[in-house]
């Protein structure tokens, strides 16, 4: 009898998979995240939302806006809790220097792709991301759907 390996908990806290969709990704950048005390244990409780989430890059710094962090039952008594707070960011002095100069060129924007632990700290991927037109975003659907499909068709070929 084959043993089975356990399952490994996926590190990931929350995706935004609005961004793969809506932006052609660039160049990722990891980023640490200045949070509270009650905001990581909800984290850890995975009560995180990334949809319409994006960085703004204002005065040397960079910041997380439209992160959703629904606060604990327990967390909220005693603490005064903001769940869509700005957040900061915090990135070296030359990756802040390549995400300032990207973003002044025109249709280039920068977001948050997901929020995931790397030892006991939370850390944000961003990426610079370009705009997709119409038609991409039909292409995207058309091959999703194509794989779909695919998929159905090999499995019941296998079977």
């Amino acid at each position: 009898m084959a043993k089975r390996k356990p399952k490994i908990p996926s590190s990931t806290i929350a995706r935004n998979k609005r961004a793969r969709f809506d932006y052609h990704i660039g160049e990722r950048f990891e980023a640490g995240v200045a949070l509270t005390g009650w905001e990581v244990k909800s984290l850890r409780a995975g009560k995180a939302l990334l949809t319409d989430t994006y960085v703004l890059l204002k005065d040397g710094e960079a910041f997380l806006l439209g992160a959703h962090i629904t606060p604990l039952d327990t967390a909220s008594t005693h603490v005064i809790t903001d769940p869509d707070r700005t957040r900061k960011l915090l990135l070296h002095r030359k990756e802040l220097a390549r995400l300032f100069n990207a973003t002044a060129q025109k249709g280039n924007t920068c977001v948050a792709l997901s929020l995931y632990w790397k030892n006991n700290r939370v850390k944000c991927e961003i990426a610079l991301a370009t705009g997709k037109k119409l038609y991409d975003k039909r292409a995207s659907i058309k091959e999703r759907e194509w794989n779909r499909d695919k998929s159905r068709v090999l499995k019941v070929y296998n079977t």
